[in-house]
């Protein structure tokens, strides 16, 4: 079996570098041109603009997240660890998630209602979590709520999302047949990547749902 050449987070690196200068003078050009610098515009080249800015922002993003990865495989990437509340962390992400564009999704959260502490950065795992929750929730087809079940196992915390029926089938799971989290997913960029290191930063791990229910995870985190 080949081994990874250590040296690809230091090719991502400079991949960040070299793509990020020219990306910069290209949004720094269109911020001018919207802003009537090199004259006025009519509504369809204002409307062509604003496309080629949000393309530009959504490929900062995706530079954004090929650094993250670089700095989370060589070891250089900052945690700002503390104690932390689990449940106020998934409280905070769940009310901070993004809209949807097209439909409403409730995402409930169910918890024991106990203080969930743990060492962490609370920031990093609040990203990591909501990366996963927005991936999961774009895939659901029907109405049901997606939940958000944070539970102790042992000494350790879960967190199980999906709907209903996956919830159901993911507690019924023996541990010696969990899968790794499928982390690419179209349409997320790299940010389930992201996720995947940072939870195991917080020495934990991320599963996938059963083969029946390919929608959902199941998330371990540090001691309860």
């Amino acid at each position: 079996m080949n081994s990874i050449d250590p040296r690809w987070p230091k090719v991502l690196s400079l991949s960040v570098h070299e793509f990020r200068t020219p990306m910069t003078v290209v949004a720094g050009y269109i911020r001018m041109l919207l802003k009537d610098r090199a004259g006025a515009l009519n509504d369809q080249q204002r409307r062509l603009l604003e496309e080629a800015e949000k393309s530009c922002a959504r490929l900062s993003s995706l530079l954004v997240e090929v650094s993250d990865v670089s700095q989370l495989e060589d070891g250089t990437a900052t945690f700002n660890k503390s104690q932390a509340d689990l449940q106020v962390i998934l409280q905070e992400t769940i009310a901070k998630l993004p809209t949807l564009a097209d439909r409403d999704v409730d995402v409930r959260l169910e918890t024991d209602g106990r203080p969930a502490p743990l060492l962490a950065d609370p920031v990093r795992l609040a990203r990591a979590l909501t990366s996963v929750v927005v991936a999961l929730r774009r895939e659901l087809i029907g109405d049901e709520a997606l939940i958000v079940r944070q539970q102790r196992s042992a000494e350790r915390y879960e967190i199980l999302i999906g709907e209903a029926p996956t919830i159901a089938a993911l507690i019924g799971e023996p541990a010696e047949s969990r899968g790794l989290f499928d982390e690419w997913r179209g349409g997320v960029g790299l940010s389930l990547m992201v996720a995947r290191r940072v939870i195991e930063a917080h020495g934990g791990a991320l599963y996938g749902a059963p083969e029946e229910r390919k929608s959902g995870a199941r998330i371990v985190l540090g001691s309860a």
